[in-house]
């Protein structure tokens, strides 16, 4: 019985967890059917009074094709399906890609994305707007836009630093990019551009707000920072090492700050870690945890019970395996896993989660879903104990 409720599901593109006489939670859906065009890098939050806000971005390709936008959809609680989606941002003959949401303290609704100026990632300006007026049908009305600019903090002297100290031991082939990357440190035009989103900004109980950002053009991170609540930029210094990006930030309980990333270096490939104990502004060296990544996009959140929530391909090659952990030990150990995606074979593809805890407590995930049958953005519901209880 349970096998034919579970088949049915999957027929509407749904998933519901019947667990009888368990805790445990999960349910799952599409927020549209699958296509044949390119659905990526969704970013949900909880609007007050529990409906939920998902965007992403859509289009032919990419950074190459120039039809790409930024679309959006809500859920009320108590439906079934999300809304119809409708167009978030789309600025004319250019891409509009990563977005990432924030509903901050003051309950106002933030979007930043980078604008891609000539097809190629390393050109990306980041935007962003802040609406008040966002839980009704349709595109909300905007209360404020502008361009993200900050002049980076001691990129160059850090940049040369870190990498000129990895050079003995590279290898020629790393050597050679590590060359390459100290002789553009000092590009001002270069070090300005190219920065990008990818997952939440976090918001601090001081009220200063940190955004994450990348560069596929040095390949590593840093943190735009506002102290004014959009007003002004600052950043932080740039998080340097071997290939470190998408940081995704969490606090620990002594108010370090913590930055997993993404692996685009070479192997072991690993979730990389650095810390900052100034609030987003310094950053200690960057070193691998053991958490697999193939070089793909994850989030971590701090749960309000003190538990830590990573979601990540936990794989070293491919994105066809996708995890949700649990840590008690703020990330020492990951003491519970279990799947929101295991597929057999490698072309499917499970990618770029975005993760939040509700205020009832419950977690919500969206992710990129890619298979034979098209790309859409698929959004998972479940509790800690449906984490705990592992694979079945």
């Amino acid at each position: 019985m349970v096998a034919m409720i579970r088949r049915a599901w999957l027929l509407l593109g749904l998933e519901a967890a019947v667990c009888f006489g368990s805790p445990a939670l999960f349910t799952s859906e599409f927020a549209f059917p699958p296509e044949k065009i390119h659905n990526h890098s969704s970013s949900i939050v909880e609007m007050p009074g529990g409906g939920l806000f998902l965007c992403w971005y859509h289009g032919s390709g990419e950074r190459k094709a120039d039809d790409v936008k930024v679309q959006a959809s809500r859920f009320e609680p108590g439906s079934r399906t999300w809304e119809p989606r409708f167009t978030l941002a789309d600025t004319p003959n250019f891409p509009d890609t990563n977005p990432a949401l924030l509903v901050d303290s003051h309950r106002r609704l933030w979007l930043l994305w980078p604008l891609i100026v000539a097809n190629e990632w390393h050109t990306a300006v980041m935007k962003y707007r802040i609406y008040s007026d966002y839980q009704k049908p349709g595109p909300p009305r905007m209360e404020f836009a502008d361009t993200l600019f900050f002049i980076p903090r001691n990129f160059e002297s850090k940049a040369r630093t870190v990498l000129g100290g990895m050079l003995p031991a590279a290898s020629p082939t790393d050597r050679e990019w590590i060359q390459m990357e100290i002789g553009k440190a000092g590009d001002k035009y270069f070090s300005r551009m190219g920065w990008m989103t990818r997952v939440h900004p976090l918001e601090l109980a001081s009220g200063r707000i940190l955004v994450p950002l990348y560069s596929d053009g040095y390949n590593f991170s840093i943190v735009a920072i506002t102290d004014d609540g959009g007003l002004t930029w600052a950043s932080s210094e740039p998080i340097v090492g071997a290939g470190n990006v998408q940081p995704s930030l969490i606090r620990r309980k002594d108010g370090t700050i913590a930055a997993y990333m993404r692996d685009n270096g070479p192997e072991p490939k690993r979730v990389m870690e650095s810390e900052s104990k100034d609030e987003g502004v310094t950053w200690s060296p960057v070193v691998d945890t053991q958490i697999p990544n193939p070089g793909a996009g994850l989030e971590v959140i701090r749960l309000r019970d003190g538990l830590w929530c990573l979601v990540n391909n936990d794989t070293e090659r491919g994105r066809h395996s996708l995890a949700v952990w649990l840590s008690e030990d703020e990330g020492a150990t990951w003491k519970w896993k279990r799947h929101l995606e295991l597929a057999t074979g490698r072309k499917e593809s499970f990618s770029y989660p975005s993760l939040i805890q509700a205020a009832d407590g419950t977690l919500h995930v969206s992710y990129s879903h890619s298979t034979a049958q098209g790309q859409t953005i698929k959004h998972a519901h479940f509790n800690e104990e449906w984490v705990k209880e592992g694979d079945r």
